[in-house]
């Protein structure tokens, strides 16, 4: 169970709100020095200044120092310290500041009769609607318990000024909605129930409901928070708007089709920033997401893989000879495609040159490889450096690929869940020689085996682990198997 320690710099500043037993000044905090308690501890660190060696800049220090999470963390305060250092990251805050103003007339009008517009945030939420959902995305960048932004009006509108704010100068209306806020936040840590309590760890799991093609069905999400519950683990299930709780965790899943340009990435880096377990960790999800970079790196380590070249979108020269000289059909692809997607047969010269003049639309450098038709794919899981399970996945019936898009739905093979023992031991080893090239988490290897030539496709960051596929022989154990590899580097981290 995670501790809360709400910090003020006095406890008088805290007269407006419900007295709480979580509740400590700052100097009592700093104080009570370093001890050896390892339970969780969450530290708010409300202190009315985070100026260099005050005491709310120390709360924050020593709270790192301690080992407990804390909100602000150094790194927040310090980048919030200088416009020079937190104005390179609003660019992008900017430009959805401008997009809200578009789209909504209501914030037009309202922008229009301020020349200068000042709203306060209260862990990421503020009393000016028009502005909520950016007002989320600033306490993603800079996750501040209470935040004064001030913005500059004209053709386009910039945020001019992002600034702590303390408790003691919050309106009314503020305190209410920071009193929502703050229990909106710590709701997971302030309101364990006794039942929960016998929980050692907490795990969240990143889900998207709305997903047509999620890493995991409902059911094995079940089945996944039944077996942490089973070994100690308090499982929630999460959702993208869930950002700013993350440090209430120990653990992060990712059970969501991963990508560098979208939150999954994000979360990532915010769950490894923060101390947690993670899988997909960061460097895997850079690793296994670029096509042209996995390739590359199989390449160099000898790794088999089929007949394998790069195409260069301002080198036509190379890209005509090159075309002219490949044995077709080949399979041409972008390099963060999933799900079969942005993946091409070519059946000719003219075929390939068009694709790829499609395909250059969206990246400067393509893969061509050797066509190899085989009725399945080889799908290895991989949990830390040992097989986890196996499975074939069957072609489309009428289609080269396991999924087919071309119908306007998806549709995909058949599939054979087997036992790891009874698959070709070439297959296993080359499995486990390309995931030791990307870490030591969760992955899926896709291979094609031809007589006694094993290749590899593609290492997933993100494999699929579906109820009734994946788990079809282990069954509950697979479960079992993953929660308890989360458990152990839970462990692990508390002991270190």
């Amino acid at each position: 169970m995670t501790r809360l320690k709400i910090v003020v710099d006095k406890l008088a500043d805290w007269v407006a709100y419900y007295p709480s037993e979580d509740l400590i000044s700052a100097h009592d905090y700093l104080a009570q020095g370093s001890r050896t308690d390892a339970t969780p501890t969450q530290v708010i660190n409300l202190c009315n200044s985070y100026r260099y060696l005050s005491y709310g800049y120390y709360t924050s220090l020593l709270a790192e120092a301690r080992g407990h999470k804390v909100i602000p963390s150094i790194r927040a305060i310090n980048d919030l310290g200088k416009k020079s250092i937190y104005g390179l990251n609003l660019d992008s805050l900017n430009e959805s500041l401008n997009k809200l103003v578009k789209r909504s007339k209501t914030l037009q009008t309202q922008l229009e009769d301020d020349q200068r517009l000042e709203i306060t945030l209260c862990f990421g939420q503020t009393l000016f609607e028009p502005l909520s959902e950016l007002a989320r995305q600033i306490f993603e960048h800079f996750p501040c318990p209470l935040l004064s932004i001030s913005f500059r009006p004209g053709d386009n509108w910039q945020i001019e000024a992002l600034k702590p704010k303390g408790l003691k100068h919050l309106t009314p209306e503020e305190e209410d909605l920071f009193a929502t806020a703050l229990d909106g936040f710590s709701r997971k840590i302030w309101r364990k129930t006794t039942q929960r309590r016998k929980y050692r760890y907490d795990l969240a799991i990143l889900v998207d409901h709305q997903e047509a093609l999620p890493p995991s069905d409902p059911q094995a999400l079940k089945q996944m928070i039944r077996a942490g519950r089973k070994l100690g683990l308090d499982v929630d299930l999460i959702s993208k708007k869930d950002f700013s709780r993350l440090a209430e965790y120990d653990g992060l899943f990712i059970r969501e089709t991963t990508s560098i340009s979208n939150h999954t990435y994000r979360f990532a880096k915010k769950a490894e920033v923060e101390g947690l377990v993670v899988m997909d960790d960061p460097t895997s999800i850079l690793r296994c997401c670029n096509k042209v970079y996995l390739a590359d790196l199989l390449a160099s380590k000898k790794i088999a893989m089929p007949g394998t070249h790069f195409l260069y979108k301002d080198h036509k020269k190379e890209l005509q000879q090159l075309a002219g000289e490949l044995n077709y059909p080949v399979v041409l692809k972008v390099p963060d495609g999933a799900f079969s997607k942005g993946v091409v047969k070519a059946e000719n010269k003219t075929e390939l040159l068009e694709a790829a003049k499609n395909y250059f639309r969206h990246s400067a450098i393509l893969l061509v490889q050797e066509f190899m038709y085989t009725d399945y794919d080889w799908r290895i899981g991989v949990l830390n450096n040992k097989p986890l399970f196996a499975c074939q996945y069957f072609m489309t019936q009428g289609h080269w690929q396991i999924y087919n898009h071309s119908t306007g739905t998806t549709e995909s093979g058949d599939f054979a869940t087997l036992p790891v023992h009874q698959v070709p031991q070439q297959v296993v080893k080359t499995a486990l020689k390309a995931t030791r090239l990307i870490g030591d988490g969760l992955y899926g290897v896709d291979l094609k085996q031809s007589g006694e030539r094993v290749v590899v496709i593609e290492v997933n960051d993100n494999p699929n682990i579906d109820s009734e596929v994946e788990d079809a022989y282990l069954k509950e154990d697979l479960y079992l198997q993953l929660m308890g590899e989360f458990l152990r580097r839970m462990e692990n981290k508390r002991r270190a």
